[in-house]
């Protein structure tokens, strides 16, 4: 289901559920799996997310769907899926190191709420991104219209949750959803460059810089006194004191 390789401080994680990366019981299981393995390593600073597949991600997996509403305990099984997604997506969202998710193609409901749980997102210009539950009846409920209206505002979050509208990767861009769109065939070339761009900086600053983010939108945290303890943890690291050094004697950086 998923391939990760590590190597010079970026872990890929490829999803290879084949044909579409379907949202299932045992993929959820194996995604933490994975997690919990990267959580046991310390030689990575960037975790990026990629398709092996047409598709980056669909909906949840539709025989477990089926099965589920088929049984007595369908509504109850349903939610807990649906829980079960947002405790990962959340454990993703929360790792300190920094995550970029590489969309070549449709990634609807839930693949759409997995990359909204990372931090970066470069999408194909020909790639389709939405939340369509509305259309069936339901809603986004693996965080989708909380992680939505914080990253595109509410009046965007309104327009695509409630209409179902699906976006391509350029009209995503404008919309606030991804950070680059590009044609698909640069796509793998320019997620490459980001991520390597990325790794090449302090993990530390990295880190700390995610947090203070993190900081913005929770109002049971003082943003601005984390800024401070943050800087003055920076101050101290060995790697931050060396470049600062380099900086202020005129060396290139």
């Amino acid at each position: 289901m998923f391939d990760l390789e590590i190597d010079a401080g970026i872990a890929r994680l490829t999803l290879e559920r084949g044909p579409v990366n379907a949202i299932g019981a045992r993929w959820l299981d194996e995604f933490h799996r994975v997690l919990d393995v990267l959580g046991a390593r310390e030689d990575w600073r960037l975790l990026h997310l990629r398709s092996a597949q047409k598709v980056f991600c669909a909906e949840a997996d539709l025989a477990e769907m089926r099965a589920c509403f088929a049984s007595a305990e369908g509504v109850e099984a349903m939610v807990a899926t649906a829980a079960g997604m947002q405790r990962l997506f959340a454990r993703l969202e929360a790792l300190p190191q920094m995550t970029l998710v590489e969309l070549g193609g449709a990634a609807l409901g839930g693949g759409l709420e997995l990359a909204l749980a990372c931090d970066l997102r470069i999408a194909a210009c020909e790639a389709r991104l939405g939340l369509p539950e509305a259309r069936l009846g339901l809603v986004p409920g693996a965080g989708g219209t909380q992680r939505l209206t914080r990253i595109a505002g509410p009046a965007m979050a309104a327009r695509l949750i409630l209409t179902g509208e699906v976006l391509d990767g350029a009209a995503a861009l404008g919309a606030g959803l991804v950070q680059w769109a590009v044609p698909r065939a640069q796509l793998a070339e320019r997620a490459a460059a980001i991520a390597a761009q990325l790794a090449a900086l302090p993990g530390a600053a990295l880190r700390a810089c995610k947090s203070c983010i993190a900081a913005a939108g929770d109002p049971e945290r003082n943003g601005y006194a984390e800024e401070l303890a943050q800087s003055r943890r920076l101050y101290l690291n060995e790697t931050t004191r060396r470049r600062v050094a380099a900086f202020l004697a005129g060396e290139p950086s």
